[in-house]
């Protein structure tokens, strides 16, 4: 499989990097990986990686649970059980968000659970999946046209009200062009809801480099507040609010117990979990800090 070494960081260009982690693929290949962060901007990236031709390999798994809704194990009927109620929380959230229901785009929809639910709610649903059968998947259930990306012709010059990325601008090898083709095809009000792990979360000092959310090398970007807010206003974005994932901490800490020990511990998932929320909440003069965090993003 081919690998691919970064030489500037995709924050601000620089090219000086310090070793910042060496985290194992614990889904996959049980290969480790290196992530790096960059010493002017503190970006945390996965430095080397697979190739964009290579990646799909690392995502050929039972185990990787957004892409299947095959397995049935104590995880996967948590994450599913939760999924349903989160899945009408960003419902009731994109409509906070739009005075209509107009055009929404889901970008790495998975297997088309929350697409569906938003095209049942009312809006004009397109979706993108770069993996064959998830979306094969997605466009069974959710019965809107899905393409393998947002650069697919079919969907050209649309803007669009909401444009959703739920845990899966971690996942891009084209960053910028990326970002940039997002806010290309915003309206001028329209609203990006970007939902990504938090390195910065106490589960994530906690657990270390068993710590489930750095998913390497799948996960290639490891955002921090200050990093997303910059790597944002280079395209002419702004953050206008941050929000909490409550559930994260629970099902990355029970992930994380299964990778360093072996087993999952409920104890120590739930008390670290409630933990990382607690201290993640927002306090006087402090900003969200939980295990994940939904970016709401507008034009300048």
């Amino acid at each position: 499989m081919s690998q691919e070494t970064l030489e500037n960081c995709p924050v601000c260009n620089k090219s000086s990097f310090s070793n910042y982690l060496n985290v194992e693929d614990y889904t996959v290949s049980h290969k480790e990986f290196t992530i790096q962060q960059c010493n002017a901007c503190y970006f945390l990236f996965t430095n080397p990686r697979p190739d964009e031709a290579s990646i799909g390999a690392y995502y050929q798994s039972q185990d990787y649970i957004s892409h299947t809704d095959a397995k049935n194990d104590l995880i996967s009927k948590v994450y599913k059980s939760v999924r349903n109620y989160t899945i009408n929380q960003k419902v009731k959230l994109i409509n906070e968000l739009s005075s209509q229901k107009g055009k929404l785009l889901d970008m790495g929809c998975g297997t088309g659970n929350f697409a569906g639910a938003a095209k049942e709610d009312g809006w004009m649903v397109t979706g993108t999946e770069p993996d064959t059968s998830a979306r094969e998947l997605a466009g069974q259930k959710a019965g809107i046209p899905i393409y393998e990306s947002v650069f697919a012709e079919e969907i050209g010059d649309q803007k669009f009200n909401v444009i959703t990325l739920w845990h899966v601008l971690e996942h891009v090898h084209q960053l910028n062009k990326t970002i940039d083709w997002l806010a290309n095809h915003l309206t001028e009000n329209g609203k990006i809801l970007i939902a990504v792990p938090n390195p910065e979360s106490l589960d994530a000092a906690k657990y270390g480099r068993f710590w489930a959310a750095y998913d390497v090398p799948r996960h290639l970007y490891h955002f921090t507040k200050n990093t997303m807010k910059e790597l944002l206003r280079h395209h002419n974005l702004q953050v206008d609010r941050i929000l909490p994932m409550w559930f994260d901490s629970f099902y990355v800490s029970m992930l994380s117990t299964k990778y360093k020990q072996q087993r999952i511990d409920m104890f120590d998932s739930v008390s670290k979990g409630l933990a990382s929320n607690w201290q993640g909440r927002r306090g006087a003069h402090k900003e969200i800090n939980t295990s994940s965090l939904i970016y709401i993003v507008g034009k300048k």
